[in-house]
């Protein structure tokens, strides 16, 4: 059963909720996961693809954005607006506003929450979609 991770965060911070997912990815990256990390959209996506090369001093960690040729990606870290028709992820970090296709096969789900009510309310809305679902779901405040 896919389990889901809401991350609540302290503060309201666009930049504070790509620094979050980035510090999410290594940690995925560093175990030897592989990643897909949804955008809402192009522009979101580039901010992914710019953080990940420079969020940390001395960071750097190997990533692709879609669409990319299959099976040459060596990659563990995939980053786009829509999800790849393959399921070698093992994590996804849902940084759009919608729930992601729930029938895509992945271990666990992230989603990471600004502290505002727009962003809450949207939260609020994947949470029960993963709930009527049947997913595992743990909230955690920071």
């Amino acid at each position: 059963m896919t389990g889901v991770s809401f991350y609540i965060l302290e503060k309201d911070s666009a930049q504070g909720k790509y620094i979050f997912a980035c510090k999410l990815i290594e940690k995925a990256y560093r175990q030897g996961q592989f990643s897909f990390v949804l955008t809402k959209d192009d522009r979101q996506s580039q901010i992914m693809d710019d953080l990940l090369w420079s969020f940390r001093p001395g960071s750097f960690i190997p990533h692709d954005k879609m669409p990319c040729i299959p099976n040459t990606n060596s990659s563990r870290v995939l980053i786009g607006k829509a999800l790849p028709s393959d399921d070698h992820q093992t994590l996804l970090i849902n940084l759009s506003e919608n729930c992601p296709d729930l029938d895509h096969q992945n271990a666990r789900i992230i989603e990471i929450i600004e502290n505002d009510e727009t962003a809450k309310a949207a939260g609020r809305a994947r949470y029960k979609q993963y709930q009527s679902a049947g997913f595992s779901i743990e909230t955690h405040r920071l």
